[in-house]
């Protein structure tokens, strides 16, 4: 790994951490509040691409483990990782993964639309398929309910998903840090 991928991955943890600062919006039916850090798990993916998009994600979850107050809310530390909005955060790094490797399969047909199916297969697919079962567990309540539930955070994650796609589409354009995939090498 470089040094530049290094950069990246603390640049990505980092923008997600300051995502956090933007003040969470609460939802009166859930325990999970509406906060901006899903962009930032949408744009690691999108723009570093499956494994950098990964490990950002990772290094995010480490520092917020360790008790920084990075998360939304300025909250941080172990607990966060038994609530109700548990298996969000662990979405976060797979999500990031999921969209990568999508940027990364449709690369060289890569436009605001097809990022945004990326965005939102990874961003938002994963990020619930991960997250209900584990809000269902912890707010003792139905899979049915807390999936019916999260539909409140659904217009909220489409815009997300669509600001990531833009910005993901012109940082390609302008300083593409996605490279472009390589052929595998033919064996004689």
């Amino acid at each position: 790994m470089k040094t530049r991928d290094l950069a990246y991955i603390a640049l990505f943890a980092a923008l997600t951490a300051a995502l956090g600062l933007l003040p969470a919006i609460p939802v009166a039916a859930l325990p999970v509040p509406i906060t901006a850090q899903t962009l930032g798990v949408m744009l690691a993916g999108a723009v570093l691409g499956a494994r950098r998009g990964f490990l950002a994600l990772l290094l995010f979850l480490v520092l917020v483990a360790v008790g920084l107050p990075v998360l939304s809310g300025g909250r941080g530390g172990l607990a966060v990782f038994v609530g109700p909005s548990a298996g969000f955060l662990y979405s976060w790094p797979v999500a990031a993964l999921v969209t990568g490797l999508l940027v990364e399969l449709l690369w060289r047909r890569l436009n605001v639309v097809t990022a945004l199916v990326a965005t939102v297969v990874g961003g938002i697919g994963v990020v619930y398929a991960i997250g209900i079962p584990f809000l269902s567990l912890y707010a003792d309540t139905s899979l049915a309910a807390a999936a019916t539930g999260s539909l409140v955070f659904v217009p909220g994650d489409l815009v997300k998903a669509v600001i990531a796609a833009v910005l993901a589409v012109a940082v390609r354009r302008a300083y593409p840090v996605v490279e472009r995939p390589r052929r595998a090498a033919t064996a004689p």
